[in-house]
């Protein structure tokens, strides 16, 4: 019997589900968008410029006047923020001591230039910097002085964040399908919270660095265990729902960011902000169930059966006897998924199939994509100029109408054809910004609309393609290897500080080829989720769907074949052969649903 069978028959979408969704899954999406990004604001870069003793007590009242004498400027007109002028400020302070406030507002040092024309050369700062805090007040840069030729080190921190993520989902993989979905989130959410807290209090650059490496090994992971408990709780009908919401949530972590960041200025404590009031979620840790899926999976029928009658009291469905003794039918049905539990799949499982190598390899290559650009897109908002906060509170608003338009084409269009536009769409205007760098803003917002896009339907349909018993492992496989993006993102888009159409153009190829890629996968719109790696080996890819032609004079042979029966409620596809005396043609066959398969 399919779990899916079960499942509607206890409510497949009912006030369990609901309650279970809004009000522990959604919120569990917040500490992802929380510390995915608020290390952009704790180690922001502000406005500096090279700090002259002499002159440091004119610096706070007179800031234009000491930029004026002691700073240059570049071939834009302005200010360098590693180099300065080696003059003899002694001289300049002492002609300043007899200038009344008013003159020395109204000269802005003009006069006070040409008092050494020809002697006054550029070196680089000597004594430290000043910053602008009319933004942030203190950061991770400021504190330690990140800047000029130190400035490398901001981008290390991201890419140490990056390897982070790329081994948290390793591990994360394992956990959640040797565990369990609920106990891996929250032990991957005390250690997330544990680390940023803690960074708070660093007391110097890598002891922070460090911390910050913790946090990266939770923050990927902490998403991908709530998500795929909701859609394993719901029926095949409510994944977009769950998708979606989903993505909604995190989208809006990403707005209530910005405001936490326009309240709080201080990286100590942002890092607070953003930490601490995720304790709340433990208050949830009874409610939150086991996926029952996954209990089914590793042969803990017992424990999924209680899980059951809880969701179908909740519901308003009677448990009746037939119904426990169908549950205990398939506990004898499927031997083999009980021993499962005494087993423990491995990565080489994704790859002893034909079919489940090839989906496993076209998932992870878009999987790369969709998360080097929108992790670059989303580093790359500050960089579009004028205030940081506010272009990141639109990085993030302007995902939320796209989750709109989403909602019914999913369930009507399916999500490979979706899955394919998006990215292509959002490549197409990536890489427009080299031609059109006039609406570079326009195109940016376009481009985060089409990955944002592109990553609500790419985790539906991975989910609906790898089977229950390595569904976690394939999705935290697929998430490591994209991890391998935000790790050289960081890199592309510092190169890219000299060409700011660099990055967008590197992200918009990356997007366009996965966009193909993804036309060679299967549609998953209403099909049963596939729970052991036969029913996943059994679902072809699209592309190979079609048999091979044969000549219309040459007579086919037939084979003796040995005939396999499939196991009771296996998601088969059998190719069916036309009785015609014309070529060869063939149609796939769900063994379930009776339904012929639609090839490209």
């Amino acid at each position: 019997m399919d779990f899916d069978e079960v499942l509607k028959e206890v409510g497949s979408f009912g006030l369990y589900q609901k309650v279970i969704i809004c009000s522990v899954l959604l919120p569990a999406a917040l500490p992802c968008a929380f510390h995915a990004y608020s290390q952009l604001f704790i180690a922001a870069t502000p406005q500096h410029w090279c700090r002259v003793p002499e002159l440091e007590p004119w610096t706070q009242d007179y800031v234009q006047l000491v930029k004026n004498l002691s700073i240059p400027r570049n071939r834009h007109g302005a200010y360098a923020e590693c180099s300065m002028y080696a003059r003899n400020y002694s001289d300049i302070v002492r002609y300043l001591e007899y200038r009344p406030p008013i003159d020395l507002i109204r000269q802005e040092a003009e006069n006070l230039l040409k008092l050494q024309p020809e002697t006054a050369r550029i070196v680089p700062c000597q004594h430290g910097w000043h910053y602008d805090k009319s933004i942030y007040s203190s950061t991770v840069v400021q504190e330690w002085s990140l800047v000029c030729d130190r400035s490398y080190l901001v981008t290390l921190a991201l890419v140490i964040f990056g390897v982070g993520g790329l081994l948290g989902n390793y591990v994360f993989g394992y956990l959640v399908d040797m565990w369990g979905r609920r106990p891996s989130f929250y032990a991957y959410l005390l250690l997330e919270i544990a680390a940023c807290a803690a960074s708070a209090f660093a007391w110097n650059f890598p002891v922070w660095l460090g911390l910050r490496f913790v946090v990266g090994l939770t923050v990927p992971a902490i998403l991908a265990s709530p998500y795929v408990l909701a859609i394993e709780l719901v029926g095949p009908d409510r994944r977009v729902f769950c998708t979606i919401v989903s993505n909604i949530a995190y989208s809006l972590g990403l707005v209530i960011l910005a405001g936490v960041i326009y309240i709080v200025r201080d990286w100590r404590e942002l890092s607070l902000a953003v930490s601490m009031p995720l304790l709340m979620l433990f208050s949830c840790f009874f409610l939150l169930p086991e996926s029952p899926r996954w209990l089914m999976a590793v042969g803990q029928t017992k424990r999924a059966t209680k899980i059951l009658k809880v969701i179908a009291r909740v519901n308003g469905v009677r448990i009746t006897r037939d119904f426990v003794e169908r549950l205990q039918h398939r506990l004898v049905t499927t031997q083999a998924v009980e021993s499962s539990a005494s087993t423990h799949y491995g990565i080489l499982d994704l790859f002893r199939g034909t079919n489940m190598r090839r989906k496993t390899l076209i998932i992870t290559l878009i999987w790369f994509a969709n998360t080097s650009v929108y992790v670059g897109l989303s580093y790359y908002a500050p960089a579009l100029g004028g205030d940081e906060i506010w272009n990141f509170f639109l990085a993030g608003a302007v995902e939320l109408p796209t989750y709109l338009l989403l909602w019914p084409g999913l369930s009507y269009f399916g999500r490979r054809w979706i899955l394919f536009i998006s990215m292509l769409v959002g490549g197409v205007a990536c890489v427009a910004t080299f031609l059109f760098p006039k609406i570079t803003l326009l195109l940016y917002c376009v481009g985060k609309m089409g990955i944002s896009s592109s990553f609500v339907v790419l985790p539906l349909l991975a989910s609906e393609l790898y089977p229950t018993v390595v569904r976690g492992l394939g999705m935290s496989f697929s998430s490591v290897v994209a991890m391998i993006g935000p790790i050289v993102i960081p890199i592309i888009n510092h190169m890219g500080q000299q060409m700011l159409a660099l990055p967008l153009i590197v992200m918009g190829a990356l997007l366009i080829v996965g966009g193909f890629a993804s036309l060679l996968l299967p549609e998953t719109r209403n099909r049963n989720l596939p729970q052991t790696l036969e029913e996943g080996e059994a679902v072809p890819l699209s592309i190979l769907l079609c048999c091979c032609v044969e000549s219309g004079n040459k007579k086919s042979r037939p084979e003796n074949r040995r005939r396999v029966i499939p196991e009771v409620g296996a998601a088969v596809y059998h190719r069916v052969e036309s009785p015609s005396s014309g070529p060869a043609t063939c149609k796939v066959v769900c063994s379930i649903c009776k339904k012929e398969m639609r090839t490209l």
